[in-house]
């Protein structure tokens, strides 16, 4: 029988807890009251709050700050009291507890399953044959070529924003099926492509044009690509989350289309259940009953994205926190990173050489660690190791470091060496969702053969890429 875990635990009363519905009848004092009689202590005097989001939070000793930051397991630990108030920001307010189970694996090694490949490999050649006049490229011009119509756009764009980390095999056939459509060849080498992560508003562009332009039913076709290539995406963890909350976004519009608007057009089948809603006689455009569709008529990009946000429920708040809360999606990138390193002796010692790959010349990220990261970083950065202090070196091929971007000088000594496939793709995938993350927020660019120590780690699995996929349906 293994031995009693504090931590696992005090995690299960607290969910027992969040869960009983008595929870929402309480004031956020008194939830804060009851989470702080249940904070751990541990040897060396670091106290865990098991609170928002269904983390764990580490108290800084300096600031008294709570971080995000999953602790060691198989540590001695003690429930304490805890005299200060908590802040309202670690209290969980219920839905948090709630959250669609993702995957922080890249898409290098296990690969996306064939049937959901394929499936998407028939909606883009339905949409390649759309002509780029009725759905001209608005959005993703740096991918693909002048010619290219927006709704094979709306595919890629689909697929590269539900993705947690869009680094892909070299060889992924989900990726190889666009080639006759790219205007140059993609961000990376034979081995791994590190593609960029579009954000939500590359996605609305493409149907507030259409709306702007008086083609209503050309702007729910895009909608609907979008939504067909969500739906199938549910199919990997790895773009669930996203996809879910994409679906929610653009319902409404399709709720109320016409069943011509799509009859004949895409093959995946989910907008036959829009055709059956609109044979209820709801109107399209403008004049629509709908409050939300008429707000989507107004072709504002700015406005129509803001109102496919709102309609994304409060369970899904996690997957769009890359477009709410920057800094809080930074900050879980992190967490993530340190949870996939978990096989190592010293997981925050570990996830402190990935940080060393970021650029922070303005010294914006040790303030961003808890104090465990942030005394594993600064160890790393006196010794000339970081970002800022490496920023004249260059890979062994002479590969350019740019100025004001991500560093890509040689990995620190500390090897991570994941046991497995699985734990390699969570490592890599957490490592640069963390580096688009990173720059998401200051707006740093990542390096087109990515970050020093995942393309370290990549050299060392390149070999194991074409596995069989599992773990992921």
């Amino acid at each position: 029988m293994p031995p009693w875990d504090a931590f696992t635990a005090t995690e299960a009363e607290v969910r027992a807890m969040v869960a009983d519905p008595r929870w929402q009848r309480l004031s956020v004092p008194d939830r804060a009251h009851v989470l702080a009689a249940r904070i751990l202590v541990t040897p060396d005097g670091d106290r865990w709050l098991f609170g928002a989001h269904a983390r764990w939070h580490l108290l800084d000793p300096a600031d008294g700050r709570w971080h995000l930051a999953p602790p060691a397991r198989r540590v001695r630990a003690r429930q304490v009291g805890h005299a200060t108030t908590l802040p309202d920001a670690v209290v969980p307010l219920g839905y948090d507890f709630h959250a669609e189970p993702g995957s922080t694996q890249a898409f290098v090694g296990p690969d996306v399953p064939g049937s959901l490949t394929e499936q998407l490999r028939v909606l883009l050649r339905s949409s390649g044959r759309k002509s780029e006049l009725d759905y001209p490229l608005t959005a993703f011009g740096e991918i693909f070529a002048s010619d290219v119509p927006s709704t094979v756009a709306a595919v890629w764009g689909t697929i590269m924003w539900c993705a947690y980390a869009p680094a892909f095999d070299g060889n992924e056939r989900l990726i190889t099926v666009f080639g006759e459509y790219l205007c140059r060849p993609l961000p990376g080498d034979e081995w791994v492509r590190w593609l960029p992560a579009p954000p939500l508003l590359d996605l609305v562009t493409l149907v507030a044009e259409r709306l702007r332009a008086g083609r209503s039913r050309q702007a729910l076709r895009l909608a609907a690509v979008m939504a067909d290539a969500a739906q199938i995406l549910l199919l990997d963890t790895r773009f669930r989350p996203r996809a879910l909350a994409l679906l929610t976004m653009v319902e409404p519009m399709l709720r109320t289309a016409r069943p011509e608007d799509f009859r004949g057009e895409f093959t995946s089948g989910l907008h036959s259940a829009y055709q059956d809603n609109a044979d209820n006689g709801s109107p399209t455009g403008p004049q629509s009953r709908s409050p939300e569709l008429r707000r989507d008529f107004q072709g504002d990009d700015a406005g129509l994205r803001e109102a496919w946000l709102e309609r994304v429920p409060a369970r899904l708040c996690r997957a769009l926190l890359t477009e709410n809360d920057p800094e809080a999606h930074f900050t879980h990138t992190v967490y993530d990173l340190v949870e996939a390193l978990s096989f190592m002796p010293d997981p925050p010692a570990a996830a402190a050489t990935f940080l060393a790959d970021l650029s922070d010349s303005r010294h914006l990220l040790p303030e961003r660690l808890d104090h465990r990261l942030r005394m594993a970083y600064e160890e790393l950065a006196r010794a000339g190791r970081v970002g800022t202090s490496a920023a004249d070196s260059t890979e062994p091929d002479g590969f350019p470091v740019r100025t004001g971007g991500l560093s890509v000088a040689p990995a620190p000594v500390l090897e991570v060496a994941p046991p497995d496939r699985a734990s390699a793709a969570a490592v890599l995938g957490a490592a640069y969702a963390m580096g688009l993350a990173w720059g998401r927020l200051t707006g740093a660019k990542v390096p087109e053969r990515g970050l020093a120590s995942q393309s370290a780690l990549v050299r060392k699995i390149v070999h194991e890429r074409d596995d069989h996929h599992t773990g992921h349906i």
